[in-house]
C-alpha cells in the first residue's frame, strides 16, 4: 500500500457530509482495501447521507477487543476545496489530517501487519459518514457498537508533539423559543409582552453559568427575534451552546438552563427548550492512564498526552465506558479551512506507533 498515493485518491474525492455520492465512493476505496486484509464488511445504508461502514477481524473469544473509530465525511461542499497537493515536508488538501489521513494510518498499520504474516483478529473498524455535522445519525450505532469492545483508539489527529487525546469536552446545543405579545408600540405600548427583552435577560443569565476555571462555556451565538421597530416583539430565539469539561458541571448547567426556562423575567412570556447533549464529555481517567503507561512500556517510548476543548466521536465511546485514547493519526492543521495540511514525517511515526500497539494486541490478546 503506497499510503500517500491512497491519500491523494481519496483526498481528491469530494465527501461533503451532504455529498452522498462523494462519501460513498470514498467508503468504497476503503471497503476493497479492508477486504484484501480478510475483513468482513459491513454496511449500514442511509438515504440522505453517506453509509456508515463497519469492519469485522476474526474474533478469539478469549481476547479482549479493540475498536478502531474514524470518519469518512469532510467540510467543504464540492468545487470549494478538493484538490491535493505535496511539498517535501507536508501534503494539502480537505481531509488530509481530519481525518482521511488518520483512516490511512491505521490501514497502512494493519497492512504492515497483514504482509508480516499475521492473521489479524479482534481489531475491528468503524468510519462513520457524518461526524463532521455532529454523528447525529451515526452516534447510536456508534454506541451500541462501543458496547462489545475493550479499547478503542480514534484516529484524528494527532497534537503537535504527537499527543494523543485523554479527554474532550462535552458539547450540547440548545434552542429556546419565546412567546411574547405584539401590540403597538406607540399606542398600545403595555399592552405587549416584550419577547426580545426576555429573551436579553434569559441570555445574560445562560452566559453568567459559564465558568473558564472549570472549563465551562456557555456562548449564545445566535439571537433573532421580534417585527419591526414600531411593535412589541412577539417571539424571539435563542441559538446557544454548552461545552464542558465533567459530568458534575454538564448536570449543574443542565439545572441552571431548567431554571432559565422555568423563569418569566416578563411578566406573560413562556418559554420552551429544543435540543440536548449532542456528544457527552470524555474524562481522562484511571484506565486510560493506565492504558497509556502500558502503550509507553510496550513501545518504550514516551506518549504525550493532551487534553482538547473540541469533540469527536471519542466522546461516544468514551462516554460508552470503553477505554479510548484519540488522536492516533498524522500531526496536522489548518483543518475546516482551505489551509489544511499533514506532516508527512507524522504519518510514519503515526503508522510504526500502530504496528507496534496492534502487534503486541495479537499476539497477547490485550495490551
Amino acid at each position: 500500500m503506497q499510503y500517500f498515493d491512497l491519500l491523494k485518491e481519496v483526498v481528491s474525492i469530494n465527501s461533503y457530509t451532504h455529498n452522498k455520492a462523494g462519501v460513498d465512493q470514498v467508503g468504497i476505496v476503503f471497503d476493497n482495501l479492508l477486504k484484501k486484509l480478510d475483513y468482513k464488511v459491513s454496511i449500514y445504508k442511509r438515504e440522505l447521507i453517506g453509509d456508515h461502514h463497519y469492519y469485522i477481524s476474526k474474533f478469539n473469544s478469549q481476547k479482549k477487543r479493540l475498536l478502531l473509530l474514524g470518519h469518512l465525511d469532510t467540510v467543504f461542499p464540492p468545487g470549494k476545496f478538493e484538490t491535493f497537493s505535496e511539498d517535501e515536508k507536508w501534503v494539502y488538501g480537505p481531509g488530509v489530517c481530519d481525518m482521511k489521513g488518520g483512516n490511512i494510518v491505521a490501514l497502512k498499520a494493519l497492512d504492515i501487519l497483514k504482509e508480516d504474516g499475521l492473521d489479524i483478529e479482534n481489531i475491528d473498524i468503524f468510519f462513520v459518514s457524518d461526524e463532521e455535522t455532529g454523528s447525529d445519525d451515526s452516534k447510536f450505532l456508534t454506541s451500541e457498537l462501543a458496547k462489545k469492545y475493550d479499547y478503542c483508539f480514534v484516529y484524528e489527529a494527532a497534537g503537535k508533539n504527537l499527543e494523543v487525546v485523554t479527554a474532550r469536552k462535552g458539547v450540547g446545543t440548545f434552542f429556546i423559543d419565546i412567546e411574547g405579545k405584539a401590540a403597538h408600540a406607540g399606542n398600545h405600548y403595555s399592552d405587549g409582552i416584550d419577547a426580545n427583552l426576555e429573551a436579553s435577560y434569559k441570555l445574560q443569565e445562560l452566559v453568567k453559568l459559564t465558568d473558564l476555571s472549570k472549563g465551562t462555556t456557555v456562548n449564545v451565538g445566535k439571537i433573532e427575534g421580534g417585527i419591526g421597530a414600531n411593535t412589541i416583539s412577539p417571539q424571539a430565539h435563542l441559538t446557544f451552546e454548552i461545552r464542558y469539561k465533567t459530568t458534575t458541571e454538564r448536570d449543574r448547567v443542565l439545572e441552571e438552563i431548567d431554571r432559565i426556562i422555568q423563569t418569566s423575567f416578563i411578566k406573560g412570556s413562556t418559554a420552551k427548550l429544543r435540543g440536548g447533549i449532542q456528544r457527552d464529555v470524555m474524562q481522562t481517567s484511571d484506565a486510560t492512564l493506565e492504558l497509556v503507561k502500558k502503550i509507553e512500556f510496550i513501545t518504550q517510548e514516551k506518549l504525550h498526552t493532551e487534553e482538547r476543548g473540541g469533540v469527536s466521536d471519542a466522546n461516544i465511546v468514551s462516554s460508552s465506558g470503553v477505554v479510548t485514547l484519540d488522536g492516533f493519526g498524522p500531526y496536522g492543521d489548518g483543518d475546516h479551512t482551505v489551509s489544511e495540511r499533514a506532516l508527512k514525517s507524522s504519518f510514519e511515526s503515526r503508522i510504526d506507533l500502530s504496528v507496534k500497539l496492534f502487534k503486541h494486541f495479537i499476539q497477547k490478546g490485550d495490551f
